[in-house]
């Protein structure tokens, strides 16, 4: 049951046609683990506290740096020099102490990850490199964790959610490590795009969880900022994929 001050948060929310106060109770069973606090996750984080998601992982090893502000709007320049992990904790539960929020502030290895996703029904990969991407994929297609996926760079940027099983997944669309593409720190990213991919992130994620309309399954959704437009490419399951494809 939800106290008169939680009623009235989450009014908006219950209104809305599919959701109500079983929706609502729904989000407040529910655990997301957001991996990475940056320009990614620091949106995704925000969206899915407010709306009233009961348990939030957040998995950070970094240390918040000026250069960060520009984009990562989880913190502020008090938090330069604090574990990214901590001040994204504190913010969410500023903005909802309903909200238990619990921190990773640790680097994903192949031993670490798969104990703490287990934890949780629903992946957002906020990462900024192949490898950490690649690791996320293999692990949520083993343990069949639905996966949010974002990117971003420059002025462009791309979603896509995986439903290990019912869709493709990421080696199936990037089989290969791409080359050597630049990152971030060396190409630039206009922080409002990251805030468009981390909020699209958000939206499947709550999707998800409340068991309504139509996924970024099976479709690679980009978003190009100069242009203002978006693009959907229809991808499809790769049966050879050395993830998700069929043994032997």
């Amino acid at each position: 049951m939800f106290t008169e001050d939680q009623v009235e948060r989450y009014a908006r929310n219950i209104l809305l046609p599919g959701v109500g106060g079983a929706g609502q109770e729904r989000l407040a069973r529910s655990r997301v683990l957001v991996i990475g606090a940056g320009g990614l996750g620091s949106p995704a984080a925000y969206y899915l506290a407010a709306a009233g998601v009961g348990t939030i992982g957040i998995v950070d090893d970094d240390a918040v740096e000026i250069s960060n502000l520009q984009r990562q709007i989880l913190h502020a320049t008090r938090d330069i020099g604090r574990p990214k992990a901590v001040s994204a904790g504190e913010k969410l539960k500023s903005l909802n102490p309903d909200c238990d929020v619990v921190t990773h502030h640790l680097r994903l290895t192949a031993d670490n990850i798969a104990g703490i996703t287990a934890a949780y029904q629903v992946i957002v990969d906020g990462t900024d490199n192949f490898p950490s991407r690649r690791l996320i994929n293999e692990v949520c297609v083993r343990q069949g964790k639905p996966l949010v996926h974002g990117g971003v760079l420059q002025f462009v940027g791309q979603a896509l959610t995986i439903l290990p099983g019912r869709g493709p997944c990421l080696a199936c669309i990037f089989p290969e490590p791409p080359g050597s593409l630049p990152t971030c720190a060396q190409a630039g990213i206009l922080g409002a795009v990251a805030g468009v991919i981390g909020a699209i992130q958000a939206n499947e994620a709550l999707k998800l969880l409340l068991g309504l309309g139509e996924l970024l399954v099976g479709r690679l959704l980009s978003f190009d900022a100069l242009r203002m437009r978006f693009a959907e490419v229809a991808v499809s399951r790769d049966p050879d994929c050395p993830v998700c494809g069929k043994p032997g």
